[in-house]
């Protein structure tokens, strides 16, 4: 490693006491740390020191004539970390013998991907990042459809880092970590939500090898994509066909049926009528939030706790932990922001203690969608591993 440089980014309240610092990576990649409340960590923190290769050139899309969507080709995502062991692990805190990715201890970090699915559309609005070639031009060029149509995959890519440590989830953190990375959550959403080209933000977490997960570090993504996503297209349709209100009809049919999980008194955990998965959770709030910016700072303090719950309930299922995606399903930027409603969708295909469901001919081909488990069934089962959860 070279000579230890150290600097000081400024400091930026956010809710909860939550603290932010910007500063960059070798490479001109933004780096942002959110320090816990009360935390011990000092102001100083390393200078990313390394000698980088030049950051990739901004993926393409291509559109699929038989369907509208648009697929993102990125070759570079090839070169990505595949299972490191620890003392290789990318998202820990750079030593002498590991360069990694954060030059300084943490508690919350996010970084823009080295080889993102979507990278930036304007070179002087992200420093080193080379400009994109051909970006969207609003979203009736994108919804035009025509053969062998290409655009550059604007947008922005980033990983969430829930904690310093190399192994765990966003269920094994304390609450007050929790609640930075929320704090996190929210900030990012809106930072992304006003680049050029973003139509959708989009924070997750995949758990589990099972999943597809490359690394076993604690951490989550955020996609920012330059269209609305199919899934959100369909869900802004049914809006259109039904009422502007759907979510609160949604939640008033789960809340007065058999599959709630969870509710307080912001928030209500439910397994969902049609769950396609056989684990399968809705999480969502009480009032029309179209994303993690709009919610209030009671809305984010009892999510924390309540989430952290949820999580370790969907472990205490089995004797090992359980795979699964978390997904946060965000209104679009500019469209359906107070119709489409802020909510987790977290699924599993786990079946069994050792079994898992696989996406065959029907699922992967047709999008039929044939359930294993009834979701009644599944509640039940999550009611009585969640009762055992005490925080």
């Amino acid at each position: 490693m070279p000579e230890l440089r150290t600097d000081t980014p400024p400091a930026e309240p956010l809710g909860a006491g939550v603290v932010k610092r910007r500063t960059h990576l070798a490479d001109g990649r933004e780096l942002i740390y959110y320090d816990d409340p009360g935390t011990t960590l000092g102001a100083e923190r390393a200078v990313d020191a390394r000698e980088l290769d030049p950051r990739p050139a901004t993926a393409t899309m291509r559109q699929d004539i038989l369907t509208g969507d648009w697929v993102s080709v990125a070759a570079a995502r090839q070169n990505r970390a595949f299972l490191p062991p620890a003392e290789l692990d990318p998202l820990a805190p750079q030593s002498p013998t590991n360069p990694s990715e954060i030059p300084a201890m943490y508690d919350v970090a996010v970084f823009e991907n080295k080889s993102p699915s979507f990278g930036p559309a304007l070179a002087e609005a992200t420093g080193d990042a080379p400009e994109a070639a051909d970006p969207p031009r609003g979203l009736d060029d994108l919804a035009f459809l025509g053969l062998g149509r290409t655009r550059t995959s604007v947008g922005r890519c980033e990983v969430v880092c829930f904690s310093p440590e190399h192994s765990g989830s966003f269920g094994s953190l304390s609450a007050t970590r929790a609640r930075t990375v929320i704090e996190a959550w929210a900030d990012r959403t809106a930072a992304l939500s006003a680049l050029p080209g973003v139509q959708q933000v989009f924070p997750f977490e995949n758990r589990g090898e099972a999943i597809g997960v490359t690394l076993h570090h604690p951490h989550g993504q955020i996609y920012s994509y330059p269209y609305i996503t199919p899934r959100t297209t369909r869900l802004l349709d049914s809006i259109d066909r039904t009422s502007p209100d759907l979510f609160d009809r949604i939640l008033a049919f789960e809340q007065a049926g058999p599959r709630v999980l969870l509710r307080g008194e912001h928030w209500t955990a439910f397994v969902p009528f049609a769950a396609r998965w056989p684990i399968e959770i809705h999480l969502m709030p009480h009032r029309q939030v179209a994303d993690f910016a709009e919610l209030d700072a009671a809305e984010r303090d009892e999510l924390a706790p309540l989430y952290l719950r949820l999580l370790r309930g969907v472990d205490a299922l089995y004797e090992s932990p359980t795979p699964y995606i978390a997904a946060w399903h965000q209104a679009p930027v500019h469209v359906g922001r107070d119709t489409v409603r802020l909510h987790l969708q977290l699924t599993s295909p786990r079946r069994a203690a050792d079994k898992l469901k696989f996406l065959a001919g029907s699922e992967s081909a047709m999008g039929a969608w044939i359930g294993d488990v009834p979701p009644e069934t599944a509640a039940e089962r999550l009611r009585t591993a969640i009762e055992g959860i005490d925080l």
